[in-house]
């Protein structure tokens, strides 16, 4: 039997040691050790870790590497950030967007991240975003698995033709239904939105992700009403709330029932680290809250947690690079989540749950799978997140798509070795 890719003597993220990965026709066709059959191409993992590729479950295409247009964030504030895309979108074009997201998949391709959940703005009446970023899903689809909610970020009843937007952004072929009831004129504004968003998607049979409770204010409690109308309406399973933020600070009495209902709706929650340590508690002096939700709270009712990046150098955030690995890293952080078995969680939130999340068709490593993985220079998820590993190879439908070099420093010091891999730092445990 002859195999199209054979990669020998992986260590995978479940803690197998010495795994080899034969793949054929896009799929993953044994894991175990000891291959010996031929391969058009074999790849000696050298006991660096395959996982499957890295997912983020919540971005801002439409609005990514636009930073600087048409003046900079100097706050760094949510507030400054909203205006400057309100001023953005008024001179958008569709090629604008499409080339700053072909740019951004190029980055993520490099960096192991295979699929993304994009929302995109439709409180634009040109629909500018959603023309752009349909264009961008068709250009990516054999190597991005890309997903596109349709945003009312304006508001679903504070924008006039927000819903108007919406359903003709879903025609148009976009996949899901977004919201942001927290940003409507009144909490009853934002129930509203919450209860008729869901209407929509259980009408079309789509999922549903809202932006909710992006806020530290603990009476903003749209997670409960979205909890609530996911089980009315039968979507277990289909919706995110994503952010969740104010519920940092929640009471904790209040809390220990709002958690169980979102355990039992199977409403997925997507956590944002990096933007959400960055733009929340902004009122506070000190003490300063940490703006992250209650993750390892949520992980202990079986909340399905991913972790999202939100944005990569946009009005909102300046940093960014597309590595999942940084997001993980900053989750574990804030989260306070250094347990063995909590940091490998956390590397879990940017690979399996997020693929539970967006429903990804034939995602991981077991035999059948899509042959969709990535070589990092680490020895386990633990090491990967710590060194935010290079990807040393990344593979898509069963062909190398992406490559980079070992990292390894050369040293000139008397007595002590010539070269530095840091992966070989890797502790011993036992």
């Amino acid at each position: 039997m002859s195999f199209d890719l054979l990669v020998k003597n992986a260590n995978l993220p479940d803690g197998r040691h010495g795994i080899d990965i034969a793949c054929r026709n896009g799929r993953i066709e044994a894991v175990e050790a000891g291959i010996t059959a031929d391969a058009g191409q074999v790849i000696d993992a050298g006991e660096h870790l395959v996982s499957p590729p890295f997912v983020d479950s919540h971005f801002h295409m439409d609005a990514t590497l636009s930073l600087g247009l048409p003046r900079m964030n100097r706050s760094g504030t949510l507030l400054e950030g909203i205006a400057l895309w309100g001023e953005l979108k008024e001179i958008l074009t569709v090629d604008a967007v499409v080339e700053r997201a072909l740019r951004y998949c190029d980055l993520a391709v490099s960096q192991g991240l295979l699929a993304i959940r994009t929302h995109v703005d439709v409180c634009d009446d040109r629909l500018t975003g959603v023309k752009g970023l349909l264009e961008v899903r068709e250009k990516v689809k054999d190597y991005i698995d890309l997903q596109l909610v349709a945003f009312p970020q304006d508001g679903l009843y504070r924008s006039a033709t927000a819903e108007k937007n919406l359903l003709t952004a879903l025609d148009m072929g976009v996949d899901i239904v977004g919201g942001i009831p927290h940003f409507e004129r009144t909490m009853d504004d934002g129930a509203r939105s919450v209860a008729r968003l869901c209407e929509i998607a259980a009408e079309r049979g789509l999922m549903v992700d809202m932006h909710c409770d992006e806020t530290d204010d603990p009476m903003s409690r749209h997670i409960e009403t979205l909890a609530y109308q996911t089980q009315r309406l039968g979507l277990q399973g289909r919706v995110a709330g994503s952010h969740l933020t104010s519920m940092h600070s929640m009471d904790n009495y209040y809390v220990s029932k709002l958690l169980p209902l979102i355990a039992e709706a199977e409403v997925h929650a997507i956590a944002n680290p990096l933007i959400n340590i960055t733009l929340q508690g902004r009122h506070d002096t000190y003490p300063k809250r940490r703006g992250q939700t209650r993750v390892p709270e949520m992980r202990s009712y079986g909340i399905n947690v991913a972790f999202g990046h939100d944005c990569v150098m946009d009005p909102w955030y300046s940093m960014g690079s597309g590595d999942m690995l940084e997001v993980a890293s900053m989750g574990l952080h804030v989260a306070q989540m250094t347990s063995r078995d909590a940091i490998r969680y956390c590397y879990d939130c940017v690979t399996a749950h997020p693929a539970k999340a967006m429903n990804l068709d034939g995602y991981g490593l077991d035999k059948g799978c899509k042959a969709d993985f990535v070589l990092l220079q680490a020895r386990d998820t633990i090491e990967a997140i710590r060194l935010k590993a290079t990807r040393l190879a990344v593979v898509k439908s069963g062909k190398v798509i992406a490559t980079t070099p070992a990292r390894q420093a050369q040293l000139t010091l008397p007595g002590r070795p010539a070269q530095v891999d840091p992966a070989s730092y890797a502790p011993h445990e036992g």
